[in-house]
């Protein structure tokens, strides 16, 4: 029987524990691929910690499990019904996984599955712990199984650190859809220098948006985003001006197009507001963030205004494939990334040190 290791953890809160278990087998329609890089949610520590308190709507799996959400490497192993994929392909694993039954998975909308979960991390629904049984590994571990359909091939160009970036970079560019965004599309990132605000500064660049608004509160680091396209991308230090305010002043009173909220859990929800009045007219906010406090909207100037307001959590493989054909075309740029790497030995060290990262243009990475 062949073994692996894999850092798994035991109770919630505790330290990861590197355990050596047997190197899972491939069913008919799965693949077997070796963990090359994986990414590391920027507050994992912290979440872990306190993912009871903070999401216990959300399930995580039975422990011990394997955790870590952005594997990428190379595929060992097909099942015998797989097809198009081949052992020595690069790849991107997304960790989505849905029951393939319900009436969401039939028409394949697999990411609105009430049971969606996402593979080495948590669940959505009360029936998440099936889809933990069937794909119980993360990629904090040498090698991961996943369905053939997760699979997202990676551009030549592409390096296994910069592909265990996707699932955040994926969450933004979704959201961007969502959003329309597209050539002579204008829009504001609430939160513009951090993991996925950066993420969705970098879709807006390759998609053509013609202005890009970016807030924060750290002005060194949106001196820094800015210096991505001077001439596109204008930043504003949260507390300095109104945001609504300051976006119509540079827009000539129109606003923008779409705001893409990246605020995250503890930002306030204040912020988010003032954001919201940046949109022109029949615009679009996409809360990409996961701001956490109860939101005050008025509702009757939503309707009034025609303004749409909607959550996208995550993407599908095809959207994670049109970012590797936006790499692969050089429009999406993602040398920008200082990588942080560390052996799985270390994952207790780097999950000590994500406080100490660079907003957005940190990635911390783990390799098996």
């Amino acid at each position: 029987m062949r073994t692996m290791t894999a850092a798994r953890i035991h109770k919630v809160g505790g330290p990861m524990i590197l355990d050596t278990i047997p190197v899972p087998e491939v069913r008919p329609t799965d693949v077997l691929v070796a963990v090359k890089a994986c990414g590391m949610v920027p507050n994992l520590g912290n979440v872990l910690e306190h993912w009871q308190e903070w999401f216990p709507h959300l399930p995580l799996p039975e422990l011990p499990a394997i955790f870590g959400l952005d594997p990428a490497g190379v595929v060992e192993e097909v099942g015998s019904q797989v097809q198009e994929i081949s052992p020595g392909d690069r790849v991107y694993v997304n960790p989505g996984r849905s029951c393939g039954s319900c009436r969401t998975c039939l028409r394949g909308d697999l990411i609105n599955c009430p049971n969606y979960t996402f593979q080495g991390y948590f669940g959505f629904g009360p029936k998440a712990q099936r889809n933990y049984d069937a794909y119980p590994y993360g990629g904090f571990a040498e090698y991961i199984t996943a369905p053939q359909y997760a699979l997202v091939k990676l551009s030549p160009n592409i390096t296994f650190e910069q592909a265990a970036r996707l699932g955040y970079l994926g969450t933004a560019y979704a959201g961007l859809r969502k959003a329309q965004v597209g050539p002579g599309h204008t829009m504001l990132v609430n939160g513009i220098s951090g993991t996925l605000g950066l993420g969705a500064a970098m879709h807006g660049l390759a998609l053509g948006a013609s202005q890009i608004f970016g807030t924060g509160r750290d002005q060194l680091l949106l001196d820094r985003v800015k210096e991505l396209a001077p001439s596109r991308i204008e930043v504003l230090s949260i507390g300095d001006q109104a945001i609504g305010e300051w976006a119509k002043e540079l827009t000539g009173g129109w606003g923008v197009d779409s705001v893409i909220d990246a605020l995250g859990p503890g930002a306030p929800a204040s912020t988010m507001l003032d954001a919201f009045q940046a949109l022109r007219r029949g615009g679009r906010a996409i809360d990409i963030g996961g701001m956490s406090e109860t939101l005050p909207l008025n509702v009757h100037w939503l309707m009034d205004n025609l303004i749409q307001l909607i959550g996208s959590n995550w993407f599908s493989p095809q959207e994670g494939q049109e970012m590797m054909d936006l790499a692969e075309a050089g429009l999406l740029d993602l040398s920008i990334f200082e990588h942080h790497c560390y052996p799985l030995a270390q994952v207790n060290e780097a999950i000590s040190g994500l406080p100490n990262r660079i907003g957005g243009f940190s990635n911390f990475v783990i390799n098996p």
